[in-house]
């Protein structure tokens, strides 16, 4: 269910910040952008290849070295217990639990360099590019933090859809079972127009959990992503559960309409509202719309969904799409600090390998790999030394990102590390790097500076330079 927190504030255009949020921020933005919101310029000329992009956030740091960079020389205690597979490309290997994805690595541009300073479980560096950040000051989302990739990119005019919200983060917001905002997704200072519409959900597990079941490797979170609530905390499943979602917008559209509610909001409100209950909208998000294979070769837990519905946005017209797997107590966290290698063989790299292999065959059959950018990453690797709670733990210094279709170069491998993944050795790729070949991809001028809460022009990149060993 969505939350609003904080007090109300007033955005450039009128609207208070409540109300962006109560509607679904973007949703609101995006109904007000056909009257008088500004047009701004994109910086620089260049056409991206990526007309869209596709993040998937693996909260909680992925460990690396028992994933795309497996270390079987290295010592008991720091190899760990998984075995390597072949791939399509020759003489990289990778773990043996990926086995659909080591198929299709020749999809992918794998770098195995990533090394950042921001050591917090936050999509703040993830999501922004940023990586100097503090637990005790930029844990929380605040108007002050530095703005997402996304919302940099909608304030210099990429990604603004007319009848679809550009930026959509899945399944719902960033933060512990949705209990708190984490920094990372929002607009900043560029201001709360420029936030992602999220959806909401409510995971279920089939039995009420306990502390015990965070690193249950057992539990698989259900569900599916929701559009946010429509008005006043009415959600677009509040009618009847077991109606199809268009049912269920159809039903909402009826009640506001008799009740004469709709007549009564405001121009904005009723734009926000309008676009929520558009045709559109309702094809994006019903999954019932996907055939039963597909649908399982996605997966059909809340995580599986949530990649399904990004092709689905994506094919719709929304250019930014984000799902991050915090959005469930328990599973689908990459926090393993404990009982690592049973949550990564039996959970989360069942889930990786199903979805994004379901993905990368998804948009390549609908023609659209080549226009979209598919990004996979995480907070931060892991130790290379095992605990003894047979997990490992937070390790920054080393990390990994894919990236698949929207002008990168597929089968490719950027970086190489020590024997044992604690650093790399050649070519470190930064948060900030990571951010600017984002830009580079989809038109932005990674150079480009927006200003700050004090109107001090600050670099989008944070310093970072497109990765060129990616790049076509």
């Amino acid at each position: 269910m969505l939350r609003i927190l904080g007090n109300p504030s007033a955005a450039c255009v009128g609207i208070t910040r409540r109300d962006l949020l109560r509607v679904g921020s973007l949703a609101a933005l995006a109904g007000v952008a056909g009257s008088g919101w500004p047009s701004l310029a994109r910086t620089g000329s260049r056409a991206g290849p990526a007309k869209s992009v596709i993040l998937l956030d693996l909260f909680g740091g992925p460990s690396h070295i028992d994933t795309f960079d497996p270390k079987p020389d290295a010592p008991e205690g720091i190899r760990g217990e998984f075995n390597t597979i072949p791939t399509v490309l020759p003489g990289i290997r990778i773990c043996e639990h990926l086995p659909l994805l080591a198929r299709r690595l020749d999809k992918l541009a794998v770098v195995r360099s990533v090394s950042h300073r921001y050591n917090s479980h936050n999509p703040y560096g993830v999501m922004t590019g940023f990586d100097g950040g503090q637990d005790q000051t930029d844990y929380h989302a605040k108007p002050t933090n530095h703005p997402s990739i996304p919302s940099v990119c909608q304030y210099f005019g990429v990604g603004q859809a007319s009848d679809l919200p550009g930026y959509v983060m899945l399944p719902a917001f960033p933060g512990y079972s949705q209990g708190l905002r984490r920094a990372g997704p929002y607009g900043g200072y560029l201001g709360a127009a420029f936030d992602p519409m999220f959806s909401t959900c409510e995971p279920e597990w089939g039995r009420k959990l306990t502390n015990a079941d965070f690193y249950n490797e057992r539990l698989v979170p259900m569900g599916e992503p929701r559009l946010p609530r429509l008005d006043g905390g009415l959600t677009a499943d509040a009618l009847n559960r077991r109606q199809t979602l268009v049912d269920q917008l159809d039903a909402a559209a009826t009640r506001f309409e008799s009740s004469g509610s709709l007549s009564t909001m405001g121009g904005a409100r009723r734009r926000a509202f309008d676009l929520l209950l558009s045709p559109k909208a309702r094809e994006a998000f019903d999954l019932a719309k996907e055939s039963p294979l597909l649908r399982d070769r996605y997966g059909r837990d809340l995580f599986g969904s949530s990649v399904l519905l990004a092709r689905r946005l994506v094919e719709a017209g929304v250019t930014f799409v984000t799902v991050h797997t915090e959005a469930a107590q328990a599973s689908g966290h990459w926090d393993t600090h404990s009982n690592n290698f049973k949550m990564l063989r039996h959970l989360l790299l069942p889930f990786l390998d199903r979805a994004l292999s379901a993905l990368l065959d998804d948009l390549s059959d609908r023609g659209l790999l080549e226009s979209t950018l598919v990004v996979v990453t995480g907070d931060m690797g892991r130790t290379p030394k095992v605990n003894g709670s047979a997990g490992r733990d937070h390790w920054p210094q080393c990390g990994f990102c894919l990236f698949a279709g929207g002008g990168t170069q597929p089968g490719v491998v950027h970086g190489t590390t020590d024997k044992i993944a604690a650093y790399p050795v050649d070519h470190p790729v930064s948060a900030g790097d990571l951010a600017a070949t984002v830009y580079h991809l989809v038109g932005v001028n990674p150079e480009s500076t927006v200003p700050d809460h004090t109107a001090r022009p600050t670099p989008i990149s944070h310093g970072g330079k497109p990765v060129m060993g990616v790049l076509k």
